[in-house]
C-alpha cells in the first residue's frame, strides 16, 4: 500500500498505517470506531482517508439526532464535576 504522505505534514516524521480508535461526539452521545489511519511515529498526527472523514460526518449527524439504531451500546459515559 502506497501512503499518500511519506512524511508528516506537521513535523516531517515518518508515517505508518495503523488501526486506531476514533471517538466521535454529537448530541450528548459518543461513538467509538476502529479505523485505519496514517499515523506519524514522531508527533502522533493522524491522517484519515476522505471516505473515513465522510463516514465520521454521517455518524456525528446521527449522534446529534439521537439516531443510534444499528449502533451497539458499549458501557456508559459519565460527567464528573471537579
Amino acid at each position: 500500500m502506497t501512503l499518500p504522505f511519506r512524511k508528516c505534514p506537521v513535523c516531517g516524521g515518518e508515517m505508518v498505517v495503523k488501526k486506531v480508535e476514533k471517538l466521535l461526539r454529537g448530541g450528548g452521545n459518543t461513538a467509538m470506531l476502529k479505523v485505519r489511519a496514517e499515523v506519524c511515529l514522531h508527533c502522533g498526527e493522524r491522517l484519515y482517508s476522505q471516505e473515513s472523514v465522510r463516514r465520521f460526518e454521517e455518524i456525528r449527524t446521527k449522534l446529534q439526532r439521537h439516531e443510534t439504531r444499528g449502533f451497539r451500546l458499549r458501557g456508559k459515559s459519565f460527567e464528573v464535576a471537579m
